[in-house]
């Protein structure tokens, strides 16, 4: 087996730097998400177990009128997946736009594939990179993708379980 190469390799490690993968979190909460442009989203989630509110930054692969989609670079086993996967409860920010509702959609491997495709023809050189990282930390040849929608768009969400706005 051949060694990756040395992007990869940086690539790889950066992405496992839990501390660094959390600093654009407190931008986006106190309202400077904009700061970072189009091209990242912060989805909060519902913890599976600890029912409290959950943070993670991400890039997004696709944005359409409305649909953001985002890869889970971790596989189905990140835990804000996981989450997704437990309770479809989901607010994004992004740009100026604030804790937004959003019905969570995990894509098949087809749908999956379909929306990387896309990517890659858009981004060549950043999926250059980023593929083989996806791969090799999600342990599956086909990363999974979510599709945020608004809620009424795929119909309605389960009610009473969202978190309290007001615990910071």
């Amino acid at each position: 087996m051949t060694e990756p190469p040395i992007a990869t390799r940086i690539a790889e490690r950066i992405l496992k730097t839990r501390w660094l993968m959390r600093l654009p979190i407190p931008l986006y909460r106190a309202g400077f998400g904009w700061m970072l442009g189009e091209r990242f989203v912060m989805i909060e989630t519902l913890g599976r177990v600890s029912r409290e509110r959950r943070f993670v930054v991400v890039e997004v692969v696709r944005r359409g009128r409305n649909e953001v989609c985002v890869a889970s670079g971790f596989g189905p086993k990140a835990q804000w997946y996981r989450n997704l996967k437990t309770n479809g409860i989901a607010y994004l920010s992004t740009g100026r736009a604030r804790r937004v509702p959003a019905a969570a959609e995990l894509l098949d491997d087809a749908g999956s594939a379909a929306v990387l495709r896309d990517y890659a023809q858009q981004y060549p050189e950043a999926w250059e990179m980023l593929s083989s990282v996806m791969t090799e930390l999600s342990g599956s040849a086909v990363v999974p993708v979510v599709r945020f929608t608004p809620p009424d768009v795929t119909g309605d969400r389960s009610s009473g379980s969202e978190p309290d706005a007001s615990a910071e």
